[in-house]
Formats: structure tokens, sequence, C-alpha cells
């Protein structure tokens, strides 16, 4: 079956930058294609895992999002760029969607190294079924400290270790150890008085190199307050069933080892006969043509964005620069074609606990005003009014509710009719 993309635009990948990108075509319309029909707005992910935001209020439809733009859900498998055409794996079969412009934003995928029982062990933090099944996991853990035959179990059930200390790991284990402590004012006296271990390990000699080291610092000083062991010029060396192996000689006794350490381009790149760096982005111009397929283009984590106002390095993979990226491939395609510039604002990050920091140019901002900033920020990025009031309601009720800590793990696993 074959069809034409609408608008003559069709787009591969309905996350955060192809979304925005479809979004911002307005009447010209496109054609998204996407595993999902909704684009998960990833910096509230540890938000959602903690339970502090209701887990569908940090996705958006695409259909409300992008009126003017057709959705197939489904994956490309096959690009035949002389003929214009892509082919996509629906679950109605294959479907052949012809474009006078392919834009292509498929993301990054976590990045993994072979580690011995990683795969089999740890959790990822990719995606929102990656945070719900951790929020579950958590959860259990605290139940499965209560069974406990002796101290030494119960610590290990306690014990939490994130690897990966840039913006995703450091966030997801400042909420989650929130709402570990948080949960832990209901169980019996013998837990609470057991000590919560939580470890964050990274290979970069310091936690958040993204950040100034002034706020890194502050960072470092607060999860330290709170407890946290930081590990860092540390790496993973196997995850066993009960325990976490590290670089140092430690063995950490843990049933949970979270793996946040960064992401490559989507390995579905290399199908479509695009030119990539050796990181495996797709290399294009400052007009965001893929070189050599004048009509491709290429955004987001999957590219390698040249920036006028940086030319001595890339766009790093954050939802800032996507966002402006689609602000100026959609303005290209509606017929005012320019050079992509744009100098970062800023950059953010929460700590728990109110408690935040926060670059805004150039003003360093931290504890309860960087975390507000924070928050500022990115519900002016999440699209659509309703879903801004949904997570504004969503940290309302929190300041003024305990937090829910139902474990939800049979959610999408029903029993069978008939079963007992």
């Amino acid at each position: 079956m074959d069809r034409q993309a609408r608008g003559g635009t069709l787009i591969l990948g309905g996350g955060f930058a192809g979304s925005y990108v479809a979004k911002l075509l307005k009447k010209q319309g496109a054609t998204i294609v996407s595993l999902e029909n909704f684009m998960l707005f990833a910096s509230m992910l540890p938000e959602a895992a903690s339970g502090t935001l209701e887990p569908r209020h940090v996705v958006v439809p695409l259909r409300l999002m992008c009126p003017d733009a057709d959705l197939v859900l489904g994956r490309a498998v096959a690009h035949e760029p002389d003929r214009r055409r892509v082919q996509v794996e629906t679950d109605e079969g294959l479907l052949n969607i012809t474009y006078r412009d392919l834009v292509v934003a498929l993301g990054a995928i976590p990045r993994t190294f072979p580690i011995p029982g990683l795969a089999e062990y740890a959790f990822g933090f990719k995606d929102l079924a990656d945070a719900i099944a951790l929020r579950n996991h958590v959860l259990r853990r605290l139940e499965a400290a209560v069974a406990a035959p002796n101290d030494a179990h119960r610590r290990r059930e306690l014990t939490f270790v994130f690897v990966g200390a840039g913006y995703a790991g450091v966030e997801a284990l400042a909420e989650l150890s929130d709402l570990a402590r948080d949960a832990l004012r209901y169980y019996p006296t013998d837990v609470q008085a057991t000590p919560q271990h939580w470890v964050l390990v990274d290979a970069a000699p310091k936690i958040l190199p993204e950040i100034p080291p002034r706020l890194g610092e502050y960072a470092a000083e607060q999860l330290e307050r709170r407890g946290v062991d930081i590990r860092v010029s540390t790496t993973l060396e196997a995850v066993e069933r009960h325990a976490a192996v590290l670089s140092d000689g430690d063995r950490i006794p843990t049933s949970t080892v979270v793996w946040t350490t960064g992401a490559r381009p989507n390995p579905l790149l290399a199908k479509f006969g695009l030119p990539l760096d050796d990181f495996g982005r797709v290399k294009i111009d400052s007009t965001f043509r893929v070189e050599g397929l004048p009509n491709v283009l290429a955004l987001g984590d999957c590219a390698r964005v040249p920036n006028e106002a940086t030319p001595d390095r890339p766009d790093p993979p954050t939802s800032q620069h996507a966002l402006r990226q689609a602000r100026r491939l959609a303005k290209n395609l509606r017929g005012d074609p320019k050079p992509y510039r744009y100098r970062m604002l800023g950059q953010v990050a929460t700590l728990g606990r109110r408690k935040g920091i926060a670059e805004v140019l150039g003003l360093k901002f931290r504890g309860f005003l960087g975390w507000f900033i924070t928050r500022t920020y990115h519900l002016y990025q999440l699209p659509l009014f309703s879903r801004k009031l949904r997570v504004v309601t969503d940290w309302t009720v929190a300041l003024f509710f305990k937090r829910d800590i139902a474990e939800l793990s049979m959610l999408g696993h029903p029993k069978r009719l008939g079963d007992e």
C-alpha cells in the first residue's frame, strides 16, 4: 500500500524534536511515523517515577499536540532516497509513504556496555515504562525489607545503586529517595530503623559535569548531606542478582541497580543510507540538510547538529536545544531557510526536597529558588495548556497531601479470564 505524506513532509519519530516540528508546521501539515501515539516529556520522567506527577501527565497525545498532522503508528524499516519513499511496518502490514521532504528525528537509545549481568539484572531509565517499573520495584523493595529474615537481608533490600551521575541519574535518585523516605513512615519500626543506602556511581571525576563547577559542588554537597554515597572515578564492573561490583573493589549487596549513563543514536539510522559520524549521528549542515541528500533533514538526539553560535562544538542532546532546532527547521520547511543559531539560555536540575540548581543567562541559583526555576522552565517547555494545568494541579496536590505509595506492578498484566 502506498500513500503520500501530508503536506509533503514525512517525520520519522514522534519524540520531542519530531513532534515539535509537526506542531510548528501548522496548516502546512505533515505525517508522523511513531511507535507510540504520544510524545514523552523526558525532563519530567523522574517526577513520574516518584509519583509526584501522574505518569499520563508527562506524555502529550500527538493527535492533540499536532492536529494538522497525520499519525502512522509503526516503525520505519527501509528508505529509498532515489524514490523519496520510506517503508513502514505497522500492525496491519507494510506501508510505503512517499515524501517531498523527510525529517529524521529518531532520537537515541540507552548506551550500554558489555558488563556481566547488566542486561539481566539492571533497570534502565529512558522511557515511561522504565519509570513506572522502577517506582514499583522500589516500593516492592520496602515490602521485601519487611519480610527479610535478618538485618543483612533488610539492608540489601534498602540499598539502591544508580550508575550515571548526569541529569537523569541525579534527578532520578533524588526523587526516588524522597519516595522511599516518605513511604517508610508507614512501615514497621525495624524497617524504619534500618539505614537506607543510596549509591551514585560515575566514571567522571565529578557529578553533573555539564553544569558550572560551583553548582555541581552544591549538588554533591546536598546529596551527601542526605546520606547519598557518591562514587566518582568509578565504574560498574558486574551486576549480580543481589549485588553490584564496582571498579574500586567494593561489592555492594543490593537488589536495585539503575543504569542512566547516557544514550547513543538510534541504530536504525544505519539502515537508511544516511551519512553518519563516528558516534553514529547523522551528519547535517547548519540548515539541517543531510549531506548528499538535499530532501532529507535531521535534528535532535540522532543528529550531529552544527550551531553557528558555538562553531567549535555541535548541540548537546537536551530538550532546550531540540526545541530551538525544531523551530528553525519548521521555518526552513515553510520557505524561510536560514542557518541554525542558538545560544543556550542555561541549565537546570532538581535535587529533590524542593531543592535544585539553575544557571540562567550566566546567573546561578540554588536551593529553593533553583528548584522553582527548574520547574518553571520545564512547565514552559511542556506543550498544551491542558497538560500544563494537569502538571500544576499534581504539584499543588503534592504540597498538601501525603505521597501515594501504592505499588501497581500488576497494571498491564491482567489475569486471563478463568484464572484464580
